[in-house]
């Protein structure tokens, strides 16, 4: 039996840029860091040679290809694996929230799929047939970033250039930089969850139109960074990341909503420098920056919504788990 376990995301800046009617023509970049919220999966051989595949639901087939979930079937296809298997899968959060959890899924069963069949998979291996599994085979209208974060971790400055080749730069910055901007990010769970396809469709659509705008993040996104490296206050980055949130609205209307506006200008009147609606739009997680003094005024101001106490994951996906015979 082997157990995976690899971690959601929040991206700060830069995201659209990573999408191939981007990078295609100029170079996205993206600030983004793992988070200690995990998909965990599990897979080991069955008995009978079938296959179950448990998730939101249960599916049992005698063969690989009916499996019903997308993910699952083509990650099996791709490499060649037909002997039945069971693969479980648990999460932290919610799917369908802004975190990533469809390619950290995608990641994590392909690491334990490389090591069932006693091959160890380096992050670079994993992003790419990822990447490979979801835009390619699949056709999701979704960019690369999230599969490079989910298998890498860290706290990473990742830029995706025209001829395919994506950079995983480290954010290099003091321990104390890294505790201090961690204190000052909090998560609040909206309560709604969205369908991201449909958004990152009109937003793909739309890419020749916003390249101005996807331009302007990439540069939030070199900013941020550079908050982070060169001793700047760190106050600047939450500011940036308010830039970053506006500037991500005008690319797609349905991005935000009255409901997402009114709990984000609700955050800044108590406080909050910035913050932004994670992952494509449309509901799931709220992230604010907040001076630790202001931060009680914030949750009280947003006590209507969940708060969900995070940490930085230096980590990327990592089998935890190895059982049994392979």
């Amino acid at each position: 039996m082997i157990i995976t376990r690899t971690p959601f995301r929040i991206s700060f800046a830069g995201g659209g840029s990573d999408l191939e009617a981007f990078w295609t023509q100029e170079p996205g970049a993206v600030l983004s860091t793992a988070v200690d919220k995990y998909m965990y999966l599990t897979v080991k051989p069955r008995f009978g040679n079938t296959f179950r595949v448990s998730y939101s639901r249960t599916e049992l087939t005698d063969r690989a290809d009916q499996i019903e979930h997308p993910i699952v079937r083509e990650c099996l296809e791709l490499l060649g694996i037909d002997k039945g298997l069971e693969i479980v899968s648990v999460a932290d959060l919610p799917a369908q929230s802004g975190m990533g959890s469809s390619s950290s899924f995608t990641v994590g069963l392909l690491h334990a799929l490389y090591a069932h069949a006693g091959r160890v998979a380096s992050a670079k291996l994993l992003a790419e047939t990822a990447c490979q599994i979801e835009i390619e085979r699949l056709r999701e209208p979704i960019g690369k970033q999230d599969q490079y974060i989910a298998a890498f971790g860290g706290l990473q400055f990742i830029q995706f250039h025209p001829d395919g080749h994506v950079s995983v730069d480290p954010v290099i910055c003091p321990q104390q930089t890294r505790r201090e901007l961690g204190g000052r990010l909090l998560l609040f769970f909206t309560g709604l969850t969205r369908n991201a396809r449909e958004v990152l469709t009109r937003q793909k659509a739309g890419t020749a139109h916003n390249r101005p705008a996807l331009r302007r993040l990439c540069e939030v996104a070199r900013e941020m960074r550079d908050v982070l490296t060169q001793g700047h206050d760190l106050n600047e980055f939450g500011r940036l990341l308010h830039t970053a949130w506006e500037t991500k609205k005008s690319v797609e209307g349905s991005i935000s909503n009255p409901a997402i506006d009114a709990w984000y200008d609700r955050g800044r009147r108590a406080g909050a420098l910035g913050g932004k609606l994670l992952g494509a739009g449309s509901g799931g997680f709220l992230l604010f920056f907040c001076e630790p003094h202001l931060q009680p005024k914030l949750c009280e101001a947003l006590s209507d919504l969940v708060r969900v106490p995070f940490g930085l994951e230096p980590e990327g996906s990592k089998v935890i788990f190895v059982g049994g015979d392979l």
